[in-house]
């Protein structure tokens, strides 16, 4: 598949350590270690980050073609601290680059040109104006594209209304648990189950398909009709950043492929599962090895 993913690029800092990261970001290098295309719209800062942003996207086969280097505005960061079980807490760094991103007209065409798959964004760069007209644009320009909407919800960084227009803007989502809470009051919505939560926000808002991720207990989905809960893996975590970006290129690998849905969640929960278990947001790791989790 070709997938165009639109969002920020950052540097998760984790004590003395820095990974390059962002949700959208994360997604794109899984998607491309799946062997997609994969089309990545942002932007960083003339900076030291910046230059190693480009250097790291080059090792994994990343194009920078859609990445703009901005003068005035510093590359992403993000303090990560984890907690006993290496799950992170986030503290953002705004403005930075990721925030201003652009294209030209001929840039946009050229987007189109490629004729993709899916369009992906998530909630934290669409809280930026610049940022918001931009992915419009891209899913004016490509009408055919499915529409994936990674909620990655963070203190401080959404509203209602952008959650909710946002869910309008997709055909298919992913959020967690906690998530699917947060929504049910944005929503003034009371659900009795994740099914229910599920069946009743697809026929809402039209969704082909939705993931609620469950971290080791594995996650529930809902795809074209069908709903399936998918047991987790059990591993040693190194830390969990990344790892429901690994879990949503593979929910889309495994859509695009028209899996079964239990096979499709069950793909995701491993590649989740495994990215969990190495350091960084974006380790290497191969199918072969996805398949062998468990």
């Amino acid at each position: 598949m070709t997938i165009v993913s639109a969002g920020e690029i950052l540097w998760d800092v984790i004590g003395h350590a820095e990974y390059l990261g962002g949700a959208p970001f994360n997604l794109a290098a899984h998607a491309r270690l799946l062997g997609h295309n994969v089309l990545f719209v942002s932007a960083i800062g003339a900076d030291e980050r910046g230059r190693r942003a480009v250097e790291r996207m080059a090792e994994l086969g990343l194009s920078t073609r859609f990445v703009h280097v901005l003068e005035h505005q510093a590359t992403g960061i993000v303090t990560v601290s984890l907690d006993a079980s290496g799950q992170p807490r986030f503290t953002i760094h705004r403005p930075a680059a990721y925030d201003f991103p652009e294209l030209g007209p001929g840039e946009i065409a050229e987007v189109a040109s490629a004729a993709p798959d899916w369009i992906a964004f998530g909630t934290l760069q669409q809280t930026s104006a610049p940022a918001r007209r931009l992915t419009a644009r891209l899913l004016d320009a490509v009408p055919q594209a499915r529409r994936f909407y990674d909620v990655n919800l963070r203190p401080g960084c959404c509203t209602p209304e952008l959650v909710r227009d946002l869910m309008g803007r997709a055909t298919v989502v992913k959020l967690n648990e906690t998530e699917a809470e947060e929504i049910s009051g944005m929503l003034g919505e009371t659900y009795t189950s994740r099914q229910q939560f599920c069946e009743r926000n697809a026929a809402r808002f039209g969704w082909e398909a939705v993931a609620i991720t469950r971290a080791e207990r594995g996650c529930a989905a809902w795809i074209g009709g069908d709903y399936v809960e998918a047991p987790g893996y059990r591993v040693k975590v190194a830390d969990a950043v990344g790892a429901g970006d690994a879990f949503a290129a593979a929910f889309l690998h495994g859509l695009s492929a028209a899996w079964a849905p239990a096979q499709v969640a069950d793909f995701a929960n491993r590649v989740g599962a495994l990215v969990a278990s190495r350091p960084g947001a974006v380790p290497e790791w191969t199918v072969e090895e996805a398949r062998a989790v468990g």
